[in-house]
């Protein structure tokens, strides 16, 4: 894909996700997830190259005015969308399909001082929410979502939705999750784990005070 077609791509995803976006001009001097992409493709030229320096420098450049660190050996597909972006971090061993979103304060990092592939796998299509930790060799499946705030440390499989420290996965029956905004909106299994045991304990409870109302009668 020809250079320009690529800069093209990369502002027409904004239009497509965020409505906030209201002309091209807008969208190429203020956002700072475009400017990230955009520097993190001359960075990751150099590091292929083997220019690991100047590859680091222009991250390092990069980071200082967008807020977004991205480090040069990533590997990015097509219609990457960082929304704000402030506070995001993505390692060097990650490699995120095409059609992947994320929001604000996304760390796409490691868990130790291993070698070797150490960062997360981002497949097509995943949405990874405010906040949210992805740590390890992991692999985060197609059309999955990631809730705010999450730590995920294993895989996720395709279709799924990921929340909770660390993350739980709830399967949503082969069916798709939608690729809204509206991530704030998400299964929480233990809000709904503790409901099951207030219920259970409701039960309990009914049930002593019946035993016990048995027995003071058949005194």
């Amino acid at each position: 894909m020809s250079f320009f077609k690529r800069i093209k791509e990369d502002i027409q995803v904004v239009f497509d996700q965020d409505p906030a976006a209201r002309s091209y001009l807008e969208v190429i001097l203020t956002y700072s997830g475009v400017h990230a992409i955009w520097l993190h493709r001359i960075a990751h030229f150099f590091y292929r190259k083997k220019f690991f320096f100047i590859a680091r420098l222009i991250s390092q450049i990069s980071r200082f005015f967008t807020g977004i660190e991205i480090h040069p050996g990533a590997q990015i597909g097509h219609r990457f969308f960082i929304d704000h972006g402030m506070g995001v971090v993505i390692g060097e061993t990650c490699e995120i399909g095409n059609d992947v979103t994320i929001f604000q304060g996304v760390t796409l990092g490691g868990t130790g001082k291993e070698k070797g592939k150490r960062h997360p796998t981002i497949k097509d299509n995943a949405l990874i929410a405010t906040g949210a930790k992805v740590l390890g060799s992991i692999t985060i499946g197609a059309y999955s979502k990631v809730g705010a705030g999450s730590v995920v440390l294993k895989d996720v499989p395709d279709y799924s939705t990921v929340v909770g420290i660390p993350g739980h996965v709830v399967i949503q029956n082969g069916k798709r999750i939608s690729q809204k905004l509206d991530h704030n909106k998400l299964p929480d299994p233990i809000d709904d784990l503790i409901c099951e045991l207030q219920t259970d304990v409701k039960k309990l409870k009914e049930e002593l005070k019946f035993v016990k109302g048995e027995i003071e009668d058949d005194d």
